[in-house]
């Protein structure tokens, strides 16, 4: 039976969810697939970083990070290292990227995942940035040198958009899509239509752990545009940047507007969107008002939906209720048995 090598660069919500999820299936992935693993090295912005060919003590490692403590408690090697070094000098066979997202130039998960294909790794990631400014680079890369680089959690945590498109829609052409793509904003909306400030909202999103410190990012658009280019630059074949997808937040929503839409039977979303027009893609973030027709209407909380318009299957809808970071880990469990298991 092959025992893989994995490493994990990036131990916060998302890596720790992937380590207990492999901890739990760990027999299953066994028994289904002849599949045996070990961590040989977990990284960490705050926490330090820990190596053992051998085999790291995964629940230590996730009593530690959970702890607050220093993961080079665990390891024989120093544990001082920038993520390249990490890289290189971690000896996996797969390496699971998740370190935060940079919409402006998706660096240094770009430089991480290059390091790895370019060292004969699999490299599996939940970032963004990457996806919207390497794709091309990276998926040629690993081509060359028969490994695979694959991101479904990168869009819609665990909701299988990119192997959808990949393995079960063969000649298949995209020519829209429209969504809600951005929990966090949409949670916010939610939250306003129950009678909470804007500010309030915000807190409570950030105390449940789908919002950051700085915000700015979800309710500016700015994540969900590079959700948008990510989408259309992989499955529409149009490399897109985010500054390129006209964006709006919703920080000029006030609980008025809310209120008197929803009076009105209505509701207000932050909706994605891409068209292809000529040879290119026009594409968009921005409020609108929906009705309860609409697909989008009953999307609420941190739930996320898109709906897809193609040559030959007319509209196709996936939902995905109220995500998190243990359906964000198994969308990267997903690409680690795809990657390992299946033919190139």
């Amino acid at each position: 039976m092959p025992d893989t090598k994995l490493a994990l660069l990036g131990f916060g919500n998302v890596g720790r969810a992937l380590a207990r999820l492999l901890l739990i299936k760990r027999d299953e992935l066994r028994r289904r697939y002849q599949i045996n693993w070990h961590v040989v090295g977990i990284a960490t912005l705050h926490h330090g970083a820990a190596l053992d060919p051998a085999g790291l003590d995964l629940e230590q490692a996730l009593t530690l990070a959970e702890a607050g403590k220093d993961l080079s408690l665990l390891s024989l090697e120093p544990s001082t290292m920038d993520g390249e070094t990490f890289v290189r000098s971690c000896g996996a066979d797969v390496l699971f990227e998740n370190t935060p997202v940079n919409y402006q130039t998706g660096q240094p998960a770009v430089d991480h995942l290059r390091t790895a294909i370019e060292s004969g790794m699999h490299a599996i990631t939940a970032n963004k940035g990457p996806v919207v400014h390497a794709y091309k680079e990276l998926t040629e890369l690993a081509r060359s040198r028969e490994v695979s680089f694959l991101f479904e959690s990168a869009v819609m945590d665990g909701a299988p958009i990119f192997s959808m498109w990949r393995e079960t829609l063969p000649a298949a052409d995209l020519r829209s899509f429209r969504g809600v793509l951005n929990s966090t904003t949409n949670l916010i909306l939610t939250l306003m239509e129950e009678g909470k400030s804007f500010d309030q909202a915000v807190a409570y999103a950030q105390d449940i752990g789908i919002a950051e410190t700085d915000p700015s990012g979800d309710t500016q658009g700015w994540d969900a545009a590079v959700k948008v280019a990510a989408l259309v630059t992989v499955l529409m074949g149009v490399p897109l940047k985010p500054a390129q997808v006209t964006r709006e937040g919703i920080e000029n929503l006030t609980p008025e507007n809310i209120m008197d839409t929803l009076a009105a039977g209505r509701r207000w979303k932050l909706v994605c969107q891409a068209t292809r027009v000529g040879s290119g893609v026009q594409a968009s973030v921005g409020l609108e008002q929906v009705e309860p027709s609409d697909p989008l209407y009953n999307v609420v909380g941190t739930s996320s939906s898109v709906t897809f318009e193609s040559d030959v299957l007319g509209d196709l809808t996936i939902t995905e209720a109220n995500p998190g970071p243990h359906t964000t880990a198994y969308g990267l469990l997903a690409d680690f048995l795809n990657a390992v298991r299946s033919p190139l």
